[in-house]
């Protein structure tokens, strides 16, 4: 048999959560390829800003090394640039004989040649159409304070997914499949939708799947925030008058929005499927980072450093690979590009900061070396600092512009309560700080680790600790 295929389907801003088994949204295709394979309930982003994400899976190295720390088109062209010469996953899928392809959003750095970076054939990169011309039925506008642009946030309109540009992103990598299914050569196929992201739109008939009066609201939608950074509550004003029908509707257009997606995925896995290839198919699901869809008040991502951003969706299938499968292995999307390479025999990625779980997709229930994750955030269009450690059910924030957080998952999944600031807790603050610099000096973060300058000795341990 030869190398396997690789069929990858990216969403952006997609909840993890979505894919429990006990939320109302429905994706039944996705639920057939999880039936497949495995699924990864601790699969997080090593950063939840769509550009550093994005380079992050492609590299293989956190943001502070590929030096992507912003959304690209945000900051002027000498900013978030992608450094060289690192090289990307496929670009050993290139130099190992695949056919590669990739269909709609890149957003990993400026100049839009792919094939600079292993993609031989690229499409639908910029397909959007005008939203001002569809109809809606309903919408809801964020608007104020005074001085800022309206903002339509979620709306249900007539334009169907076959029209807009998760439709044309698909049809175009169809094409792209036909050209390679019948050949002798291994092929990889990269679909990415800009999908769930908000605004979210949908249309009516995917919107009139759910029950909007019977979704639950998000557990923690009415967090006061009262022992976390200041700064989050000052994000949360935006949406601090909306009522629950208004989250309702906007839970509902966003999980809508997710049922179209899972369509259109449909028929990729069907086309693969109906040329005899889906037996020697490595199929990827997960998305760039996730969505709070009104947890702690919060919308979108960026300022908020909970599980319903970091959290993302992970299903893998195909040769070497479990089968029904769940599994509560931490890795992180700097991970996944090393774990295809191994998975294909390919050369892997040197010097990076990811590391292949090839062996929890084996063995899905031995998840003792993949316990802990790292991600970091340095803001966007403001700017601050925050680093994040996961090890085993205890997660650590260091904020470098207010104090630290601290939250135990298995007993307060939601993150209602920041234990930090108790003093209860102050060792284990201390051992978690100690990971974080470990971590920050081995993958040579030099401008935190270089903090011993009196002003910013703001952590509970300093890197000489690590």
């Amino acid at each position: 048999m030869s190398s396997p295929n690789i069929l990858f389907l990216m969403t952006d801003q997609m909840q993890g959560r979505a894919l429990e088994p006990d939320n109302p949204c429905q994706t039944p295709n996705l639920d057939r390829l999880a039936a497949r394979g495995v699924r990864f309930r601790r699969a997080y982003t090593p950063n939840a800003v769509c550009s550093p994400a994005r380079a992050s899976l492609m590299t293989g190295l956190l943001p502070h090394n590929h030096g992507v720390i912003y959304v690209e088109h945000t900051v002027d062209d000498d900013q978030a640039r992608l450094r060289a010469p690192y090289f990307h996953w496929a670009d050993q899928l290139t130099a190992a004989g695949y056919d590669t392809g990739y269909f709609g959003k890149w957003h990993v750095e400026r100049s839009n040649e792919l094939f600079r970076f292993g993609w031989q054939e690229q499409g639908a990169l910029f397909d959007r159409p005008d939203w001002d011309a569809v109809n809606f039925s309903l919408q809801r506008y964020l608007n104020g304070p005074p001085g800022y642009h309206p903002n339509r946030f979620y709306g249900v309109c007539d334009l169907p997914a076959s029209e807009r540009g998760m439709g044309k992103k698909t049809d175009a990598a169809l094409a792209f499949l036909d050209t390679v299914l019948d050949d002798n050569a291994p092929w990889c196929c990269f679909v990415s939708f800009t999908e769930p992201h908000d605004p979210f739109y949908c249309h009516e008939d995917a919107f009139a799947q759910y029950d909007v009066d019977a979704i639950p609201l998000q557990p923690n939608v009415r967090d006061d925030l009262r022992d976390r950074p200041n700064l989050y509550r000052r994000a949360a004003r935006i949406w601090s008058d909306w009522t629950d029908r208004e989250h309702r509707e906007a839970a509902a257009c966003y999980y809508a929005s997710i049922s179209e997606i899972d369509q259109q995925f449909g028929r990729l896995l069907a086309r693969v499927e109906a040329a005899g290839q889906m037996e020697n198919t490595i199929v990827v699901m997960t998305s760039d980072h996730g969505e709070f869809l009104g947890a702690h008040g919060l919308y979108c991502k960026n300022i908020g450093a909970f599980e319903e951003a970091y959290t993302i969706p992970l299903l893998m299938a195909g040769p070497g690979v479990a089968e029904s499968a769940v599994t509560d292995a931490r890795v992180g999307l700097q991970d996944v590009g090393q774990t295809l390479l191994e998975l294909t025999g390919a050369r892997p990625l040197q010097e990076i900061d990811g590391r292949s779980f090839a062996p929890v997709l084996a063995n899905p229930h031995d998840t003792t070396a993949y316990q802990r994750g790292f991600a970091e955030y340095y803001g966007g269009r403001y700017i601050v600092t925050q680093r994040l450690l996961w090890d085993g059910d205890w997660k650590f924030v260091h904020n470098g512009f207010d104090f630290d957080e601290l939250y135990n998952l298995a007993e307060d999944p939601y993150e209602m309560t920041n234990l930090a600031q108790d003093p209860a807790y102050a060792q284990t603050v201390q051992a978690m700080t100690r990971q974080m610099w470990r971590i920050v000096i081995e993958s040579e973060d030099h401008s935190l680790y270089n903090t011993h300058y009196p002003p910013m000795r703001i952590a509970a341990t300093g890197p000489a600790e690590g």
